[in-house]
């Protein structure tokens, strides 16, 4: 082999210029970025990564949910590609990394490897997936969610926003309406870059998070339901108080997260209470439940244990309680190969890593189902996100994009 790739380093001033410039479209105010799916503002930012794209060299593809695909040909074309990426639309109150980051390091990792003249045996592609966010059409993971067979285009095609406009019509009318049918695009492996979301690296004072998965979750939706009444004739004995007996599951649901560290997580994230008045009894509760852990068997221990908790306190309460779960995504465990690729490179590249499993969905989870995958986490500032004020430090960036790198060149080989 005649390129030592543990010598090979990204250009860190170059790929925070690119964060920046792509930041500017939807920038907002407080510093953050709107820049929702399939907007005016999607198809400028669409439009300059697919023409830095050109720029390096590569070609572009897009498929029928607009999933982009910028391709660098490699020595043998009949391989699978090596593919890394994420996504440019963001929150309403989006910060400058979240998606583009891990969109813009993979663009940098071609740019590099066409300063140092490498060629790689497989081809390298860039990928970017439309709405992701889920802020604007749902579901969420949309892109490569069709892309992986999670839902049907048809579905997604027919999603629509708050004033009634569909997936499909913006698609064509922004211009990424493509022709390639999603999931006929061949992955050999997937990497993905981005900010943690979250205090952990930060916390710990590491540089690189190496993902092994990510969580699985079960969302419910909890209706407690009792008997308004006057909250000062109504002695305390012969209340039917829905707002009292919520609480108990809530405080539940916060013990079960408890009881299975390190990744047991519980939520209570939305509640409404009828008739929300400051002197009637609440008569009826609705609220969420958020619960996550790593493993399937972790997390179906959770559920039950609140099902039977819900259960038992109807019972003692009287009241009616209903529950039912409104989503679930199981466990997602990455590709061994691919976590050992991120180890691999930090080891050689020296930097202070430690594991962190991801709370939060990426499109990873998606492309995990047909192909080896991992992720490869840096620290944002206070694990702040779905923020305007979300920030990273470039020197950050910078180390986890040359871990892509090298993770990269592992599976696609460099040509001596």
């Amino acid at each position: 082999m005649s390129t030592d790739i543990t010598s090979v380093r990204i250009n860190g001033d170059r790929l925070w210029k690119s964060l920046m410039e792509l930041a500017q479209i939807g920038a907002t105010p407080k510093g953050g970025v709107k820049r929702l799916a399939l907007t005016d503002l999607d198809k400028q930012g669409r439009d300059l990564v697919t023409g830095w794209a050109k720029q390096a060299g590569m070609s572009v593809t897009i498929d029928k949910i607009g999933n982009v695909f910028m391709r660098r040909d490699g020595t043998n074309n009949s391989l699978p590609p090596i593919v890394s990426g994420s996504h440019i639309d963001t929150q309403p109150t989006g910060g400058k990394f979240d998606g583009n980051y891990g969109v813009l390091a993979a663009l940098e990792v071609v740019r590099t490897l066409n300063d140092r003249k490498i060629k790689t045996e497989a081809p390298i592609e860039v990928a970017f997936w439309t709405n992701e966010e889920g802020s604007r059409f749902v579901p969420v993971m949309m892109g490569s969610g069709v892309f992986c067979g999670a839902f049907t285009l048809e579905h997604a095609f027919a999603a629509e926003d708050v004033d009634g406009k569909t997936v499909k019509d913006e698609l064509e009318r922004i211009g990424y309406l493509g022709t390639q049918t999603p999931g006929d695009h061949p992955i050999g492996a997937y990497f993905e870059t981005h900010i943690e979301q979250g205090p952990v690296l930060e916390d710990a004072d590491k540089v690189i998070g190496v993902v092994p998965a990510v969580m699985g979750l079960s969302w419910y939706d909890c209706v407690v339901t009792g008997m308004e009444a006057h909250a000062g004739p109504t002695p305390m004995h012969l209340r039917k108080d829905a707002l009292q007996i919520a609480t108990k599951i809530m405080q539940e649901v916060v013990n079960i997260g408890n009881r299975y560290p390190p990744y047991g997580r519980g939520t209570v994230g939305m509640v409404q209470v009828f008739p929300n008045s400051r002197n009637v009894i609440p008569g009826e509760v609705k609220f969420s439940i958020d619960l996550r852990n790593v493993n399937d068997e972790l997390l179906n221990t959770m559920d039950q244990e609140i099902l039977a908790f819900i259960d038992k306190t109807a019972s003692d309460s009287g009241l009616k309680i209903s529950i039912e779960r409104v989503s679930y995504y199981p466990p997602c465990p990455f590709h061994p190969d691919c976590v050992d690729a991120v180890r691999s490179a930090t080891a050689k590249l020296g930097y202070s890593t430690m594991d962190v499993v991801s709370g939060a969905g990426h499109d990873a989870i998606y492309t995990a189902r047909l192909a080896p995958s991992g992720m490869i986490f840096v620290p944002c500032k206070d694990g702040i996100s779905h923020n305007e004020i979300e920030d990273a430090k470039s020197e950050h960036l910078e180390a986890g994009c040359n871990v892509l790198l090298l993770a990269m060149l592992e599976r696609a080989k460099i040509v001596a």
